[in-house]
């Protein structure tokens, strides 16, 4: 062994430091990865195709759903989301479990929250989901994506309970899905980012933050009247956002009409057969794609529930 060798490995001669940021480092020893806001170009997301586990469904409640899918009508609907993401120009990521998983894994945006570092990994709130993170742990590892944190003790958070209003403040909302410990625990990690986090409380039966308020553009986001936490109105308005309200709460409830997804600046992927609210969104300015996932909200969830975001465009 040479002297320059010895030297370099107790910090001689030869020591090179690791002196940039781990932020720096996404995209070269990291895959690129990286989410600091709702409304910018959206470039990966990770989703699961439901597979097995939905055959074996045979108490809607017991999966905490509102009706068993039809399996095969349930993976079309899934299979033409993504198809209209891969459209839009966004590329789509499969998690494939090695075995069959328990039947909400297609819900990936509970899974996790994107920071511009990282995943934040989430700790589903019912026993029912338990051990859904573990699924989605092994494909970041094997994407190479940073796990910043993974929610601890009896701390539970969902990734849906977490939103970037500004590129230093992140909603963070508490009830069912998230309690106190799970977000002191995010809050924690998010502050060592310099991010501030306004933690709100969710009314009885909000299943989670995404259900009650939308971004749709660095200035505008659409909420749910009768859901939305006054507290997070007053964030986005102290934030020069304008804030609109959706028309039409039928529409909400049975066709998911605010469960969309931001493809860019006022440009959404929404569920069709929602008229009015689409009509209402389109004289807005806002560019709405559709496609019918009907079959899938019989499992309580909609586009923004099955999709883990992974990156927009400026982030890193």
């Amino acid at each position: 062994m040479s002297k320059i060798a010895r030297d370099a490995a107790h910090g001689g001669a030869g020591w090179s430091p690791r002196v940039v940021s781990l932020r720096q480092e996404i995209g070269r020893f990291w895959a690129a990865c990286g989410v600091a806001n709702e409304w910018a170009p959206l470039k990966t997301v990770l989703m699961h195709r439901p597979g097995r586990e939905i055959e074996t469904i045979t108490d809607a409640n017991d999966a905490l759903m509102l009706a068993v899918p039809q399996a095969a009508l349930a993976r079309h609907q899934h299979d033409r989301l993504v198809a209209a993401y891969r459209d839009a120009g966004v590329t789509v990521l499969y998690i494939e479990p090695h075995n069959m998983p328990p039947p909400n894994l297609m819900f990936v945006a509970d899974l996790l929250f994107m920071t511009p570092e990282g995943v934040i990994l989430a700790r589903p709130a019912s026993d029912v989901r338990a051990g859904e993170e573990r699924f989605v742990a092994r494909k970041l590892a094997e994407l190479g994506i940073p796990i910043l944190r993974c929610i601890r003790g009896k701390g539970v958070f969902e990734g849906a309970d977490a939103s970037w209003i500004a590129s230093d403040t992140v909603i963070l909302g508490t009830g069912l899905r998230t309690n106190d410990e799970g977000a002191t625990q995010v809050t924690s990690l998010l502050h060592e980012m310099g991010v501030e986090v306004v933690r709100v409380g969710l009314p009885y039966g909000a299943m989670h933050l995404m259900g009650t308020f939308r971004v749709v553009d660095q200035d505008l986001a659409i909420c749910w009247r009768n859901r939305i936490p006054y507290a997070t109105v007053k964030a986005l308005r102290e934030r020069r956002y304008t804030v609109v309200f959706i028309p039409d709460e039928e529409e909400a409830i049975r066709g998911m009409a605010l469960n969309f997804v931001t493809l860019g600046p006022q440009q959404i992927l929404m569920p069709s057969g929602n008229p009015k609210t689409q009509s209402f969104y389109e004289h807005m300015g806002i560019k709405c794609v559709t496609v019918e996932v009907n079959e899938l909200h019989k499992a309580a969830g909609g586009i923004g529930c099955l999709t883990g975001i992974l990156k927009r465009k400026s982030s890193n």
